[in-house]
Formats: C-alpha cells, sequence, structure tokens
C-alpha cells in the first residue's frame, strides 16, 4: 500500500507540472499577444508569481481551502489508493489529449471528474448503503461555476475596459498604450498569483486525500489542516511543481487564447487579467476550485465585446464551451475505465 501512496504523490506532481505547462497559457497569453514580453520572458514571469503564491495562500490567506474541497468532494467512505490513483491517471491523460489539440480545457475540472468517475465506478453507483459517493455540497458550487466564473470575468472586463476607455479618452495614445504596457505586467503577475494560489491546492487536495486515506488505515486520523500542518513539503512542491510546469510553457494553446477568441491590445490585457486576478482571488477566498482557463476566456471574451460583439469569434468560443462541458463527464468515464483495469492487477 505504501508503494501505491507512494506513486499517486509522483503522479500528483507530473499531474501538477503538466497542469502548469497546460495553463501557462491562461496567464501569458494576453503579454504575450501584445508583445510585452517574449514568449520565454512571459513564462518566466508567470512562473515566479505561481510559486509566489504559496506564501500568499499560507501566511496572509492563512488556509488552503481549496485544497480542502478538492479533498472533500468524494464522501470518504468511498476513497480508497486506487479510486485517487484511477483518478489522477484519467486526469493526466485528458490533459494531455487536449493540450496536443491545443483545447484549453479545466485541468481542475479534468482533475474532480476524474475522482468522482473512479468513486463511482468503486462504489458500483452513486449510492451505496444510503451514502452518497458525491459531496454534492462541495461539488454543486464547482459545477455552477463552470459557468459562472467565465460569466463574472467576462462581465468585470467588460466595465473595467469602459472604464479605462472614459478615463483615458482624452490621452496621448502612445503615452497610454506605454502606460498599459507597464500595468500588464502587475496584471499578469496578478493573474498568476491567483492560477498559482487555485489550481496548485488541488493536486494538495488529492495528496491530501491519499495521506488522510493511508494514515487512516494505520489507525491515524487527520484532519485536512493536520494534513497540511504535517505535511508541509506537500503544499510547498505542489506550488513549486505548478511553477515549474508554466516554466515549460503551452504554445498551441497560447495561439488560441492569445490571438484566435479575439485581438487583444495591452489596454485589453490589463482588463482582461485584472477582471481574471478579481475573480480568482474571489473564490479562493470562498474555497470553490474553479478553472483558470474558463476565467481568463470569460475575460478576454468580455474586452471583445466592448468593441463589438463581432469582435468575438464566437465559433471559437462555442468550441471552447463544449469543450468545458465534456471534460467532466469524459474524464470521469475514463477513471472508471482505469478503476476497473486497476483493479485487475491490484
Amino acid at each position: 500500500m505504501f508503494t501505491l501512496l507512494v506513486i499517486i504523490i509522483i503522479l500528483a506532481f507530473i499531474f501538477d507540472y503538466i497542469n502548469g505547462f497546460h495553463d501557462a497559457a491562461n496567464s501569458i497569453a494576453t503579454i504575450v499577444s501584445t508583445k510585452v514580453l517574449t514568449p520565454f520572458q512571459a513564462v518566466l514571469w508567470a512562473a515566479v508569481f505561481n510559486f509566489a503564491a504559496f506564501f500568499i495562500s499560507k501566511y496572509l490567506i492563512g488556509e488552503f481551502k481549496i485544497g480542502n474541497t478538492i479533498a472533500k468532494s468524494v464522501n470518504e467512505h468511498f476513497i480508497t489508493l486506487e479510486v485517487i490513483f484511477a483518478g489522477l491517471l484519467a486526469a493526466i491523460t485528458w490533459n494531455l489529449i487536449t493540450w496536443w489539440f491545443g483545447i484549453p480545457s479545466s485541468s481542475s475540472h479534468t482533475l474532480l471528474g476524474g475522482f468522482m468517475g473512479a468513486a463511482i465506478a468503486h462504489a458500483g453507483g452513486f449510492s451505496e448503503n444510503g451514502l452518497h459517493v458525491v459531496n454534492y455540497a462541495k461539488v454543486i458550487p464547482t459545477f455552477l461555476f463552470i459557468f459562472m466564473a467565465p460569466l463574472i470575468g467576462m462581465f468585470i472586463a467588460f466595465f473595467i475596459t469602459i472604464l479605462i476607455v472614459h478615463l483615458c479618452k482624452r490621452a496621448n495614445p502612445y503615452r497610454a498604450e506605454t502606460w498599459f504596457k507597464r500595468l500588464q505586467l502587475v496584471s499578469s503577475a496578478a493573474f498568476s498569483l491567483g492560477h498559482g494560489g487555485n489550481d496548485a491546492q488541488k493536486v494538495m487536495g488529492i495528496i491530501g486525500a491519499a495521506i488522510i486515506y493511508y494514515d487512516h488505515t494505520r489507525g491515524i486520523e487527520l484532519s485536512f489542516n493536520e494534513f497540511v500542518a504535517h505535511y508541509s513539503w506537500v503544499p510547498f512542491c505542489s506550488f513549486l511543481a505548478i511553477g515549474l510546469g508554466t516554466m515549460s510553457g503551452g504554445w498551441k494553446i497560447v495561439k488560441t487564447m492569445g490571438t484566435r477568441i479575439t485581438k487583444v491590445t495591452p489596454l485589453e490585457g490589463v482588463s482582461a487579467e485584472t477582471a481574471g486576478a478579481i475573480t480568482l482571488f474571489l473564490t479562493e477566498k470562498l474555497g470553490i476550485p474553479v478553472s483558470t482557463t474558463h476565467t481568463i476566456t470569460g475575460s478576454i471574451i468580455g474586452v471583445g465585446a466592448t468593441k463589438r460583439l463581432s469582435a468575438v469569434r464566437w465559433g471559437v468560443t462555442v468550441n471552447l464551451l463544449w469543450a468545458w462541458i465534456l471534460t467532466i463527464p469524459v474524464s470521469a468515464g475514463m477513471a472508471a475505465v482505469f478503476y476497473y483495469i486497476v483493479k485487475l492487477f491490484v
């Protein structure tokens, strides 16, 4: 059992690393498309702030609410190491498939879908002996925010853009653009902090669920907060892994996010990244794991809609929406298949 736990922890950090390069585009798409930084400079910039989010979550916020939500998304009676292992395999597989085809799907929802799908396969249905497999109190807000996070980002970005345009209508265009290029460094850093704080905690939650289950089999009972205190290397390494993954980039998705949805100027980049950062900080405070992909996409759409609705390439956007909707059921189905295969050997 200990060997399987070690394999799960290694796989979780691999997923975290993949999440970093899969979602690198979220942090850097606008700053690259506006030519404020080169792609190499941009990934370094984003990676530093992804990791810096660890210190914000630990010392300023004081807890890891999103990690706790993920760890408790499945009823503890249906969590086993095999369930977590199968869920991780499905999440990694779906993430690599979507990365290969340049589809900016959600790493968080992939992980959640995989975890739930494997647990449902383990229980043989959605409930057993009167107990629900899925902890709906934790999961329903996450489902709702599949749609709410991009909408919140879109509306905030729309109003920030309108406000900035109104305030700067008499400004010298050249000087204004220079200032917005500088401000984009700040807004992209803020978004990268939100990205790190949100996504690294999801892997923390999965590792936490595995370690809490393993300790339970040895007669040691830990709450999630006790797990964080006893295994402080887990959050540190989770944030480090996502930062290293971001440094590896994800250029196919950068192209989709930075150019195919709508053309973005430095002013609009500031608006989109600021709106995305506000949404991520808000949801982290509430302990709701959201997709950074959905959030920044909604923000970019909000920016594009200030010019005219036709400025947004809705064909691309609709395709992205389908990818978002399908991510949880597809990864859940894959996880169920992986679970049955794992049980043949374990």
